[in-house]
């Protein structure tokens, strides 16, 4: 409800009446921004970000590169336990799922702050909406959405014409044509995003993966994807013995003629590498006829940071229409954007229906629904099981 009531304080005013002191504070400070490096588009995009912000705030950005988000958790985890209180080396996280669930039930983040960003009245933060919940986690203010992620998959149309539109149809195709289709490990959220795709295909009853997992409801909801997994490991690239370790060494398995199919949390990656010249132009981007899953990437701030007011500021600058817009750009991000086209001013509609398109970038109607991720304690117990039963 607090939320709520300040949302409609930011819709009355362009912004809070304290958000002049916020900028104040923040004008000098560095933002150390511990978020995932391994995307060089989003690299790049933040580092526009970082000269912007210097530009117009006086607000320093500094990506500090994961290739594990719970690396920054466990440092703020390890400050708590050590008695640093205000003086935090993370000021701003790229989080999402278990690792919001564990700095929130731990008291390891500051906030509620979304409802004092003044360009939170361009979200939709009411009730049910897709930025209240993280991976079924309520959000309640405690991180700031940026960016919408979709698992998607990029076909080679010459050499896999028809998409195999469900997880069992891939399956079957897979056994067709040994050695031609594979997956992430699933220690890379990638690889674990698939393997909670088949889950939620093939669950008996998929209402119970909202939940916490308890022991029965796993065994009952997990038989099924482990049974077709069990048959469709043998037909995979190597045998299922060997793993790409993330998405891009699967693009780049693509790209070499190794595999026929990779996957994305990104729908527009794969008309990006296209254009780079990485992957060729007969990829095409599709999701399996059910849907499938996506999530909104949020940014949160620890409960000691060093920079608070400047986490703040780099926070709502990644909200502003025109960033949003500039993110959505194929030729520059293409992550589709969090903002509710409703709450935008005619100018604002315009930018985002002037951008650019290309064959291989799919529209938000092509995408299909969108599944909701499981809750976090379900990942980490697929992610252990298949770690069991597939790693030597």
């Amino acid at each position: 409800m607090r939320i709520l009531a300040l949302m409609a304080v930011l819709a009355a005013t362009p912004a809070l009446a304290d958000w002049s002191d916020t900028l104040a504070e923040a004008r000098g400070q560095t933002v150390w921004f511990n978020a995932w490096g391994g995307d060089p588009r989003t690299n790049a995009f933040l580092d526009w970000v970082g000269t912007r912000t210097e530009a117009e705030f006086g607000v320093t950005l500094r990506h500090v590169k994961l290739s594990d988000t719970a690396e920054a958790v466990a440092r703020v985890r390890a400050e708590r336990d050590a008695g640093i209180e205000v003086e935090g080396a993370v000021d701003l996280i790229w989080i999402n799922g278990p690792n919001f669930l564990a700095m929130k039930e731990a008291g390891l983040l500051h906030g509620p702050f979304v409802a004092d960003l003044p360009n939170a009245r361009f979200v939709d933060l009411g009730p049910g909406a897709a930025a209240s919940t993280d991976f079924t986690v309520p959000v309640e203010g405690y991180e700031s959405p940026w960016r919408l992620a979709k698992f998607v998959f990029a076909h080679e149309t010459g050499r896999m014409p028809e998409a195999p539109r469900s997880m069992a149809a891939l399956a079957e195709w897979a056994a067709a044509h040994p050695g031609r289709v594979t997956h992430p490990t699933a220690a890379n959220f990638m690889g674990a995003t698939f393997l909670k795709q088949a889950l939620l295909e093939l669950a008996p009853d998929p209402a119970v993966l909202a939940e916490p997992v308890t022991e029965a409801a796993y065994a009952a909801a997990t038989a099924p994807l482990w049974a077709w997994y069990d048959a469709l490991r043998p037909h995979l690239w190597r045998q299922g013995r060997a793993f790409p370790e993330n998405e891009s060494l699967q693009a780049q398995l693509l790209a070499d003629g190794e595999v026929d199919l990779a996957m994305f949390f990104d729908p527009a990656a794969p008309a990006a590498l296209i254009a780079q010249g990485v992957l060729p132009e007969s990829v095409r981007v599709f999701t399996p006829e059910g849907g499938s899953i996506g999530n909104i990437s949020f940014v949160a701030i620890p409960f000691n940071a060093a920079h608070r007011a400047g986490a703040e500021v780099v926070a709502n600058f990644l909200l502003d229409p025109a960033v949003q817009a500039r993110m959505q750009d194929i030729t520059v991000l293409g992550s589709y954007s969090v903002l509710d086209p409703a709450r935008l001013d005619d100018a604002a509609r315009a930018a985002f229906a002037a951008l650019p398109t290309a064959p291989a970038l799919p529209t938000l109607e092509a995408l299909g629904p969108t599944l909701p991720e499981p809750h976090p304690s379900w990942m980490e117990r697929i992610v252990a099981d298949w770690t069991a039963r597939t790693l030597p």
